[in-house]
């Protein structure tokens, strides 16, 4: 059997801009690694094609002719999704679709009820591998639909919902199949060439406003050492990839995970080999010596979730008050020349103008390397979204489009949604301002920075300035919006549904 797996093109809005991130999915890789011989699998991460996405896909729908599609898709990404699954349905009417990832996990029942439902084959829930071998061994006759769990299948005109199954043994797992990708060139991170990977799933934390207890449980397991070295080997010799983005949720919730990890990477010697990771303050906070081995090991840049300076923001986000663990996380980490992408959340219920201000400031203070900033999000599922709407401050509960971080999806009991939306925006501007690299990066000596510094910023800024004069901040944030608006557009999937129809 013929197998394509699609990943979405839409950009996040709220990370630098749209070209400058351009990461494969790790996700459609380690499906098609973990199905039964005897099949041919194509993975295409529709990132690289965000200018005319359809007329790459019509492209290789006409040359592959699959039997089966697979798509995955996040909420922000759904509406896409289905777009695509209309232009393939136009394209390939006999084609089995399945659809997985977060939104399939979570909102199945709605999307069984939904009017796009009768294009859609089936749904996986949760971790994929095993359910989707399954699902493609019953295509070929080996094995039960009914029998496979976490398998929603259609039936005629109603969806059956398998009964979720376990958790997955990763040491069973392969490493993802990267030579089976048909877009084989331009993944980056700015200049350097970027592969992902995982060594771990899930995560114990509480935070309200994650659903990832909806996928993996409040668990946290770890990939075998040997599979986990061997996946580098692949993107380090194979690959020809010096920069590896770790996608697990949180790298650092096992210390001694961490350290024989680290251990094992020093003792390779790898050359040039840098990694960007994620991990919370509070674990990071209490081990320096793991932070000194991280550094060692060559993990270069780390994701903080530090979400606010507010103790009681904090506190209803589940994370209780970690203002003096992100302090200490961002102070052992510029020790030991880890650069911080401090992550700050704004409008939580109580949030007005000054807190807005503050939480800015703090990040300031921290001098956290590079700033990541979100808009609180009612995301499927969590907590903090039943929380919100008890109290009446969604004001957009259906349109998932908008649920990437940059939209003001709430309000608060001090801003309207409008006016919080338009806050956080305006206050970036005025104090974190255009970026600046940090001294750490600085001292990095990488040739892009001192071009940024002293060739295109000021030439930016010095344009940006003359725009503002002329038009004031309401106006310019107007126009910024706008075409953040229409980034994820993709308007030739429309057009090119209508020419095949």
């Amino acid at each position: 059997m013929k197998i394509l797996l699609l990943s979405m093109p839409d950009a996040v809005p709220v990370i630098m801009h749209e070209s400058a991130f351009h990461m494969p999915n790790c996700g459609i890789a380690s499906l098609g690694a973990n199905i039964d011989d005897g099949h041919e699998v194509f993975l295409a991460d529709l990132i690289r094609k965000r200018r005319q996405p359809a007329h790459y896909l019509k492209r290789i729908l006409s040359d592959i002719r699959p039997a089966l599609v697979g798509l995955s898709a996040m909420a922000w990404q759904y509406e896409t999704c289905v777009r695509m699954i209309r232009f393939i349905r136009a394209l390939l009417p006999d084609v089995k679709i399945v659809i997985g990832g977060y939104h399939a996990t979570l909102m199945h029942e709605e999307i069984a009820a939904s009017p796009e439902a009768p294009l859609i084959d089936f749904m996986v829930r949760g971790e994929g591998e095993e359910a989707f071998r399954r699902l493609v061994n019953a295509l070929t006759g080996r094995d039960r639909l009914e029998d496979i769990p976490s398998l929603s299948y259609r039936d005629e005109d109603r969806f059956i919902h398998n009964p979720r199954g376990g958790l997955l043994d990763l040491s069973t797992l392969r490493i993802p199949i990267r030579d089976r990708r048909r877009l084989t060139r331009g993944y980056h991170v700015v200049a350097s060439k970027v592969e992902v990977m995982e060594t771990s799933r899930g995560c114990t934390r509480t935070c309200s406003f994650c659903s990832m207890n909806h996928m993996y449980g409040r668990s946290f397991r770890t990939f075998p050492l040997e599979r986990i070295l061997a996946d580098i080997d692949d993107i380090y010799y194979k690959r020809k990839t010096r920069l590896i983005f770790i996608v697990d949720d949180n790298l650092v919730l096992d210390p001694g995970h961490v350290a024989r990890l680290c251990e094992a990477i020093i003792g390779r010697r790898y050359q040039g080999l840098h990694f960007a990771v994620q991990a919370d303050c509070v674990s990071l906070s209490r081990n320096e010596e793991m932070v000194r081995l991280m550094a060692e090991a060559g993990i270069k840049v780390i994701f903080l979730g530090l979400e606010s300076v507010s103790a009681k923001n904090l506190t209803l986000s589940g994370k209780g008050n970690i203002v003096d663990a992100s302090r200490r996380a961002v102070d052992l980490c510029h020790a030991h020349g880890i650069i911080v992408i401090g992550g700050l959340i704004f409008g939580f219920p109580d949030d007005d103008e000054t807190d807005i201000i503050e939480n800015y400031r703090f990040l300031q203070a921290l001098e956290a390397d590079i700033p990541y900033c979100q808009i609180l999000t009612p995301y499927p599922a969590t907590v903090m979204r039943r929380q919100l709407l008890d109290q009446g401050l969604v004001t957009n509960p259906h349109d998932y489009t908008r649920y990437n971080g940059l939209w003001a999806n709430v309000k608060t009991r001090h801003l309207e949604a409008e006016q919080l939306q338009y806050l956080v925006w305006l206050h970036r501007q005025q104090i974190i301002g255009w970026w600046d690299p940090s001294r750490l990066l600085r001292q990095r000596g990488r040739l892009w920075i001192p071009f940024w510094t002293h060739g295109v910023q000021p030439v930016l800024k010095w344009i940006f300035d003359r725009r503002l004069a002329k038009t004031g901040w309401t106006e310019r944030y107007r126009r910024d919006m706008e075409r953040q608006a229409g980034m994820n557009a993709f308007q030739d999937l429309e057009k090119s549904v209508t020419s095949i129809v």
